[in-house]
């Protein structure tokens, strides 16, 4: 089964803000959240309450197709979910990952 593209999805909180204080940030781990295919689970460098940078820490890649549709898809939510983690498209062709990654973030936004 492969993965079908959705619109957008929205995650509510903190918003990112300048990066003067990110080199101070503290490291955040989201809860893992289980697709169909494997794990996502994101990482954040959270300063004063907001969100300054944010990546995949873990994402499915156990198989061929996995390994081809994270290698477009994690660049492309790590850079959009750093420049707005509370607003961001999902990506074409990845919607299970894009799920997780959203869903792990929001478990950081939570938590702050």
């Amino acid at each position: 089964t492969s993965e079908q593209p959705t619109d957008s999805a929205t995650t509510s909180d903190t918003s990112s803000s300048g990066t003067s204080s990110c080199a101070n940030g503290e490291t955040v781990t989201g809860d893992a959240y289980t697709t169909p295919w494997g794990p996502v689970q994101v990482q954040a460098t959270v300063a004063d309450g907001q969100v300054c940078a944010v990546q995949a820490v873990a994402y499915p890649n156990n198989d061929r197709k996995s390994q081809m549709i994270n290698a477009y898809a994690i660049p492309q939510l790590d850079a959009a979910a750093s420049a707005s983690p509370t607003a961001f498209d999902y990506v074409s062709g990845a919607t299970y990952t894009s799920n997780g990654y959203h869903l792990s973030l929001q478990s950081i936004l939570d938590s702050l």
